[in-house]
Parts: structure tokens; sequence; C-alpha cells
């Protein structure tokens, strides 16, 4: 079954547990948007593998892995990312990794552009990781992107790179930001192409190929619905659609080939950025940070921690076409004596079951709770969803109505092990 595996959240709902669980069964696992501003953390026998461009199926010997056209490359990154991989003992060929030649090119200057362009927010800043990826997104859609096929024929990719660098130096010398010389960026950008040039091709074929002989296909979304730049909560989103139509796109693949949406989300909510977060709760973050949890994968923030809120989610199942829940980090709860489910929004006196689109609603936004008996037992040794406590079994049932959507997953865990199959 050909399955898109996609966060309900704001990213980091623990979706790359899930693909490398599902990988198993899997042929083909394909990531088609985002890039390595997101990060995917997989323990795999006692082994911790943290994953930003590379899909998760690479921990696995036998799958194709593929990083399609909608995700955007940084070269220099992806080969750091491979060497850090390999020096675990993960072997990667071109046999094993396939990128598609559409991929636009993370260039070094946009990292910078990224810093200047928060700096111009001021309080308004979105919170970026500055990895290049919005910048990116950006000459993309802008026309002026270079892309993975560009960098072969090599005298117009100097001519493009020569061109931006002199228009990105203007912006950078405003916010006193550092400035490159085109000569550079060519250099460091064909160290890293020459090294990836076997890797790179026309992935489109191939899928359909797959598809066409009936392969299991597995598309690993990044970041999370909250994220997205049409259902997100605009302007604090990425720059790419994280929805489950995003899988399509930024693949080539149509969307009759999907047969199912795994919407994956954590037992409670996250955030890290700025932006609204109505049901996050200082004394849930502390606890859960005291733990060790809750640290971002690609930069090591904190993590906001707040109550599960079931508006955005019943929103993100909506918007996915969500066919089952993936509920993770659910052992995340089981020393509270109560639970809060936020079921709905008060905002100036009208109650609210999905969230607004005024962005200024969002600074009246009062959750409304509901409470629920914790379960106060350890869940980490369950081997089955029977095995929960009842008070568990009893809390995913709610959430499950609230969001009109089955739960097919539960995590009570960070290992592969430690997933619950209904």
């Amino acid at each position: 079954m050909n399955t898109v595996i996609t966060g309900l959240q704001w990213g980091d709902e623990g979706k790359g547990k899930i693909v490398d669980y599902l990988t198993e069964s899997a042929d083909v696992v394909i990531r088609g948007q985002g890039g390595n501003n997101a990060g995917h953390t997989v323990i795999a026998n006692g082994t911790k593998y943290v994953l930003h461009l590379l899909p998760s199926g690479i921990l696995w010997d036998d799958k194709i892995n593929v990083i399609g056209n909608g995700v955007v490359v940084d070269p220099i990154g992806l080969c750091i990312e491979i060497d850090r991989i390999e020096a675990q003992g993960v072997k990667i060929s071109p046999e094993k990794l396939l990128i598609s030649d559409r991929a636009h090119v993370v260039l070094p200057f946009h990292k910078e552009l990224d810093a200047a362009r928060e700096i111009a927010l001021g309080d308004q800043k979105i919170g970026t990781t500055k990895r290049g990826i919005g910048p990116t997104y950006a000459d993309k859609v802008n026309r002026c992107g270079l892309r993975m096929a560009d960098l072969l024929d090599r005298p117009f990719a100097e001519a493009l790179i020569t061109r931006r660098t002199s228009e990105v130096n203007e912006i950078l010398s405003k916010y006193d930001l550092p400035t490159f010389t085109a000569a550079a960026v060519i250099a460091d950008t064909y160290i890293a192409f020459e090294r990836l040039r076997p890797y790179i091709t026309n992935t489109i074929p191939v899928l359909h190929k797959a598809w066409k002989a009936k392969k299991n296909l597995l598309f690993e979304g990044a970041q999370g619905t909250l994220l997205d730049i049409d259902f997100g909560t605009y302007p604090f989103v990425t720059s790419s659609n994280t929805t489950a139509g995003g899988s399509t796109t930024g693949t080539g693949l149509p969307p009759t080939a999907i047969e199912s949406v795994i919407g994956v989300c954590k037992a409670y909510t996250t955030r890290v950025g700025s932006g609204p977060f109505p049901t996050c709760d200082e004394g849930l973050s502390e606890y859960l940070h005291n733990l060790g949890r809750e640290f971002g994968a690609t930069t090591g923030r904190p993590r906001g921690c707040g109550w599960l809120d079931s508006v955005l989610l019943r929103f993100a199942c909506m918007v996915n076409g969500v066919t089952g829940l993936a509920v993770t980090n659910v052992d995340g709860l089981d020393e509270y004596d109560h639970l809060k489910i936020c079921v709905a929004y008060d905002i100036d006196g009208i109650r609210h079951e999905l969230p607004p689109a005024d962005r200024n609603f969002w600074n009246r936004a009062k959750p409304i709770y509901e409470t629920l008996p914790g379960w106060k037992q350890d869940t980490t040794k369950c081997l089955s969803y029977s095995e929960l406590p009842k008070d568990a079994q009893a809390y995913l049932a709610r959430l499950s109505e609230l969001c009109d959507a089955p739960i097919a997953f539960v995590g009570v865990g960070p290992d592969r092990k430690q997933t619950l199959r209904l």
C-alpha cells in the first residue's frame, strides 16, 4: 500500500520513527518537500540516527530512497550528512539513494539571506533554522533558482551564481552580514556537487515504474501541517506544502498513487520558533525538558510544550485526508494525575472548533479544556495496545473521536520496537 506519512502539528511529531517502522514493508521511501531544516531522529537497535535530508529508509539495506523534486537540497550539508551516517555503519550508494535533477539547490549565501530577513522582521521574526530554506524556495518561485540539472551545465550555472551573488550581497551589506565572492560559492558548491553527481537522476520515471509495478511506496513528510505555507499558522510557517498534497507535487507521482495517509501527532503539543501556541503550558514544558525530552533535532533548541490541541488536529486531519493516526510520546505523560485536551477555542465569546485564518484572532484564542484522568503507570514496557492502562486507552479513544480518525499506531518510547500497531 502506498502511504503518506505527514505531521499533524508544528513538526517534531516523531515522523521519522513511524517512517522507519513502516519501511520494513516498503520498497521505496520518498522525500517530497522541505530541506535540511527538518530533523528526523530514529533509534534502531540502540543506535540513534539523526537525519535531515536523507529519507529515513536509508537505514535499511534493501530500500530505494528518493529525494524528490520538491526538496531544496544543500549539497554541502548533504555530503556532511552522508559522511556522518556512513560513519555509523550505514552504507549509502547510488543504487540506494536517488536525488531528483529537478530539486533546487541551497547555495551558501541563502543561509545569510535567511538571517537578513529575520533581522528585517524584528519582533515579528519567524524563528527559522537559518538553513537558507525560505530564500531558496523564494528563488524558485521568482524563477532565479538553481536546480541540480542546471549544475550539469557549468557555464550556465556559473553565470547564474555570479549574478545572484551580486544581488544577494547588496542585501547582506545593509545588515552588516558576511558577503560572498561568486568564485568561492561556485567552488564550494561544485566540490559537493561532483561528489553527489552519481546520485542525481530523473527520479520521476523511476517512481512511476515502481508504482506501475505495484511496489510499496512510502512518502516521508517533513515539518508538520501547522507549518504548511497555505494551511499553517501563517505567517509563522515554512516555505513548502507540508500536507499530504505536497507529496504528489514534490515527487511527480499523481494523487491516484496515494492509498493511505498516516497522520503523526504527539500525545501532547510542541512548537519551536515564533508564532501562536494556545495550549502552551510552562509546567508541562519544564517537566518534559527535565526528562531530557523535547529538544530540536536540527538546532537543539528547547521546544515549547503544551496540552493536546484537538482544534488543530481536527483541521489537520481534514486537510490531509488522514486514514489513520500515529500517536507518539504517550509515555511522556505517564506521571501525570490529570490530563487536559483542548476541544475548542473561545475567541471573543464565540466557540471555534477549527483554527481561524485571521492572524489577529490567535492573540485572543482561549483554550476550552476537557480534563481526563492520567494513568500513572509506565507504558514503555507495553507490547500491545491491549496492555496499555485503561485510562491511556480512554485518552487515545477521546483523541480519535475529536479528530474523527482512527488510531493506527501508538508510540511508547523512542525505539523502533516501542511502536504498538492496532
